[in-house]
């Protein structure tokens, strides 16, 4: 902690987009502490969701994704530490990589997540993940190389690299231990009908089988379903989630179970001014009872701004009302957009609007409320959904309002 005296101290673990957009909050309404942004990584903090789009086809170059310039960091008066990640946190001290211990008076966690691997993934530059800023460009040049690509998982991750994959002319194979590709964030329907969209783009998709086995030669690598038939290809991506980074906080005291508890404006259960943004956090939400990890672009900007309200001592009224979580990807000539919850649905209707029957709009329903919607190549019917689910509204409702001309 800083003494009697000297300048209140914030650090800020994660130079991610939720890290960032913290401090340029901070900055905006008028925090004037010394701040430092401790990143992992050596690269100035990046956008995350182009990696698996622009900068894994070439469309863009990596500097792209970068979010703001070392000029426009400093004009912050942010102090940047890159390539040496926090080890340790006791109260008021993160420890770094490099020994060098960093007192504070507030602190921000913004560590995001890091991919899942397989049981016994070895260390082979041929089976990939795909998180990092570096990733995406050995990917990228892999692609350019190969002639099949084996994806492991059937998210969204793996739906972009399929993309990129077909769009460079690579055969793709796909495998998912669930029944249909999507289905935990979309559902069986949605998620069936996404996997068309893939199949007629020539992807090859293994559904209900888990993989039992990793199958390597000189040649290729790949793996076996527990049904028996073995997948190979010139390289592989695994796609099968995330966790959070918290490693490093083993023995603070800081509450972790599928991410760091926060109350509903970011506050973590530890004594001080501890709070956590993005991938790495499980916020409370009091609309629905729970304490969802969401790993969202717009989710991480939104916490970005109701921490900096309350780390400047702003009511909850100030920061405005929480955002609904929003997503979206481009699946071949396809936009996908999603916003709300939909795992929190007991009921999924899929509802083709009468004047676009060739478009499709999920609705999800909570006991009867609207709590989240997708759309195929339809944002006016996402903006439709917008207020629909801040009312809760009903079925009859969601069709009466995507009737309207």
């Amino acid at each position: 902690m800083a003494s009697a005296g000297s300048p209140r101290r914030l650090v800020i673990v994660g130079a991610s987009l939720g890290g960032l957009r913290t401090a340029e909050e901070l900055r905006e309404l008028g925090y004037s502490a010394r701040i430092t942004i401790i990143g992992k990584e050596n690269h100035l903090p990046y956008d995350r969701p182009p990696l698996s789009k622009q900068v894994l086809t070439g469309s863009w170059p990596a500097s792209q994704a970068t979010l703001r310039s070392a000029d426009e960091i400093g004009r912050l008066d942010v102090e940047l530490r890159l390539g040496d990640p926090a080890v340790g946190l006791q109260s008021g001290q993160v420890t770094l990589r490099s020994g060098a211990r960093l007192c504070y008076d507030d602190l921000v966690i913004a560590t995001g997540a890091a991919p899942r691997r397989l049981p016994g993934q070895p260390a082979d530059e041929r089976i990939r993940t795909l998180h990092t800023i570096d990733d995406s460009l050995a990917l990228r040049e892999q692609l350019g190389q190969a002639r099949s690509v084996l994806i492991i998982g059937g998210g969204f991750i793996g739906a972009e690299v399929a993309v990129a994959a077909r769009a460079a002319d690579v055969e793709v194979t796909m495998a998912e231990a669930l029944s249909v590709p999507f289905e935990r964030v979309l559902g069986a329907a949605v998620g069936a009908r996404l996997a068309q969209v893939h199949r007629d783009h020539g992807v090859k998709i293994f559904t209900g089988v888990p993989v039992t086995d990793l199958v390597t030669s000189a040649t290729s690598v790949g793996v076996r379903l527990a049904s028996g038939v073995v997948l190979e290809a010139d390289c592989m991506v695994v796609g099968i989630g995330s966790v959070p980074c918290t490693r490093w906080l083993d023995g603070s005291g800081v509450k972790v179970t599928n991410g760091i508890l926060c109350d509903e404006n970011g506050r973590a259960s530890m004594p001080g001014r501890v709070y956590a943004v993005g991938d790495v956090a499980a916020w409370r939400s009091p609309a629905f009872g729970d304490q969802p990890r969401l790993e969202h672009w717009s989710s991480a900007v939104e916490q970005a701004r109701r921490v900096a309200h309350a780390l400047t001592g702003s009511d909850g009224a100030a920061a405005g009302p929480p955002a609904l979580p929003y997503f979206w990807s481009d699946q071949y000539d396809l936009r996908l957009q999603l916003i709300g919850r939909p795992e929190l649905a007991t009921e999924v209707l899929l509802i083709h609007p009468p004047d676009r029957p060739e478009q499709l709009l999920g609705s999800y329903f909570r006991h009867g409320r609207l709590v989240a919607a997708v759309t195929f190549g339809s944002p006016r019917d996402l903006a439709r959904c917008r207020p629909l689910i801040a009312a809760g509204a009903g079925p009859d409702a969601v069709r009466r309002a995507l009737a309207r001309d």
